[in-house]
């Protein structure tokens, strides 16, 4: 920031608090606020400041302070997000849409929080930070951002295959997982009852699936039904991957409940140049045990190995020991079974009560523990 003296003809001239940087071999600048009505010692005080100069007397004096609000953070992300061009991405013209959609996707970094939440940390009277201004928002309501997630619809397919020029390309890796979330009202045709992650029972929930690159950067986005099975949704994955962002060859990773052995079988050994990273579950890595394949010996002198078994013809099998994951599942286990010991403990010791009572109170009003 600098103090500019701008001469404005016959009047006095004009003071200017501004900020500059620097666009490509350009030199942008903007005002930030016009200093005119200060008094000369006050208007030097707060140049000699900006310059790193000593000034005399104290510094609060200089100025006053109406108020502050805070701007790194959001200098971080807001550039950050342009050094990522994703703003050209969302549209190449400047609009109030498009200045919504970079509000809300930046506000969701530095403070996730509902759309009332994020509009009042926008406006002008209540702002938290200097997000608004910055993208000229200040004025927006919650009906404006949901407008901008409505205009932005039309064009994820545009966005996303824009992404996927970037991200991927054939032989990639590709990492796919679902999640759900709790809906409220019953206006929604995608919200069904279906398996809960939030601990929210008996509520209406949809389904959506994240593809990303190796690195883990989204690439694409696809909502389900609530009660969409994780494994249903692979098939349309497969057709993504392959149809729209034209691959030929890929790995997809998943978890073991969505590469299932039938999801393996039906949608991805049929695609040729497709690939699958999972996991097997207990009960198969148990018969790889009781087959032979798997010798718990091996994990003696290493942590990691690549086995055969004949149930997994032209597949590799990596096996692996996580000393963590060991430790924590023995320390679980323990807090289980003490649990389990002063449970029964509590409940021998209600039964001899009961037993102690005349036989006619016994099982009248006692909570019996077993």
């Amino acid at each position: 920031m600098y103090v500019e003296i701008v001469p404005n003809r016959g009047s006095r001239p004009a003071v200017l608090l501004r900020e500059g940087w620097r666009e490509g071999n350009k030199v942008r600048k903007r005002t930030l606020a016009n200093l005119s009505d200060w008094p000369t010692a006050r208007i030097e005080a707060l140049r000699a400041a900006l310059k790193g100069r000593s000034v005399a007397g104290r510094l609060e004096d200089a100025f006053d302070v109406v108020r502050t609000r805070p701007h790194g953070h959001v200098v971080a992300v807001l550039g950050t997000l342009r050094r990522l061009g994703i703003e050209p991405l969302l549209d190449k013209r400047r609009c109030a849409e498009r200045n919504g959609a970079v509000a809300m996707i930046v506000a969701r970094v530095l403070d996730p929080s509902s759309k009332l939440a994020t509009v009042r940390a926008l406006r002008a009277e209540t702002k938290l930070s200097t997000l608004g201004e910055q993208l000229h928002v200040e004025t927006a309501d919650e009906d404006e951002l949901y407008e901008a997630m409505d205009w932005l619809l039309p064009r994820q397919r545009r966005i996303e295959d824009a992404l996927a020029k970037r991200h991927l390309g054939d032989g990639t890796l590709a990492l796919y997982d679902l999640t759900s979330t709790y809906f409220e009202g019953r206006t929604c045709p995608l919200a069904k009852l279906g398996h809960n992650r939030d601990g929210k029972k008996g509520k209406l929930q949809i389904v959506f699936g994240l593809l990303c690159d190796g690195q883990g950067r989204p690439v694409a986005v696809e909502v389900f039904e609530g009660n969409t099975g994780d494994p249903k949704t692979v098939a349309s994955q497969v057709q993504k991957l392959r149809g729209r962002f034209g691959l030929n060859r890929v790995v997809l990773v998943g978890d073991r409940g969505m590469l299932t052995s039938a999801r393996i079988r039906e949608d991805l050994a049929s695609e040729e140049g497709i690939a699958w990273i999972t996991a097997l579950r207990a009960p198969a890595i148990r018969n790889l045990v009781k087959g032979g394949s798997l010798q718990l010996s091996l994990f003696d002198t290493r942590d990691m190995g690549e086995i055969s078994d004949p149930a997994y013809p032209d597949e590799r099998l990596m096996v692996c020991r996580n000393p963590l994951l060991a430790e924590q599942r023995a320390r679980k286990r323990k807090e289980l079974l003490d649990a389990t010991e002063r449970e029964g403990r509590s409940g021998a010791g209600s039964l001899q009560d009961e037993e102690a009572l005349p036989a006619r109170d016994r099982g009248r009003d006692l909570p019996v523990r077993a």
